[in-house]
């Protein structure tokens, strides 16, 4: 069985699991609490699977492997059906650019250790660590928007999901903790809605985690 090392609230941890899940294969969740004892991610233990310390990290067998989309690009190869990525090279290559608006661009401005060091090393307080974040999420979510506007339908890319639509769920969440202003996102706060309904996607979600608080 695949194992996922996972954090309840991270979302590109969140994104894996939305993929696994849809993707039905059977899998274990051992959680890394990112915040307590300072951070389990930086045991001696857990840095020797993965020298980033970061989650997600999926484990089958003798590989171990960091990093969202290449756990999703491993997915796909190894657990074909359903797939999650159309055939056509076009229309693969728009699902990746989408992943990779999210994980690339917007996710790691509000990551974690990224706040921890804005509230710390910068001395930033907590209302202006929050500005950061809700500035990076809402400027990046109204290109996204923008970005799927032609092909969206119940999905980001028609009505099939993709790794498009595990990677903007997740992203949703964080900008509803963070309090961004969606009404710009019309699109996307419909195509969330209705993916929350689904099992993969509520069975994934923070508080459906048994590490959440």
């Amino acid at each position: 069985m695949l194992k996922l090392y996972s954090y309840w609230r991270s979302s590109s941890a969140y994104r894996v699991r939305i993929a696994l899940n849809l993707k039905g294969v059977a899998h274990e969740v051992l959680p890394v609490h990112l915040v307590r004892d300072g951070g389990e991610q930086h045991s001696p233990e857990y840095r020797a699977m993965n020298p980033q310390g970061l989650v997600p990290l999926l484990v089958d067998g003798e590989l171990q492997l960091s990093q969202s989309l290449a756990i999703f690009d491993y997915l796909e190869q190894r657990h074909p059906t359903p797939r999650l990525l159309p055939t056509e090279a076009g229309a693969r290559a728009k699902v990746w650019s989408a992943c990779q608006v999210i994980a690339c661009e917007i996710q790691p401005l509000q990551n974690l250790r990224v706040l921890q060091h804005l509230t710390g090393p910068m001395g930033l307080d907590e209302a202006a660590k929050s500005d950061w974040a809700r500035h990076w999420i809402t400027q990046g979510l109204q290109a996204f928007e923008r970005g799927i506007a032609s092909t969206a339908k119940s999905c980001c890319f028609g009505d099939q999901p993709s790794y498009a639509d595990c990677c903007l769920v997740p992203q949703m969440y964080n900008a509803e903790r963070f309090n961004c202003d969606l009404a710009a996102m019309p699109t996307l706060v419909r195509i969330t809605k209705s993916l929350r309904e689904r099992d993969a996607f509520a069975n994934a979600h923070p508080d459906s985690q048994v590490d959440a608080q």
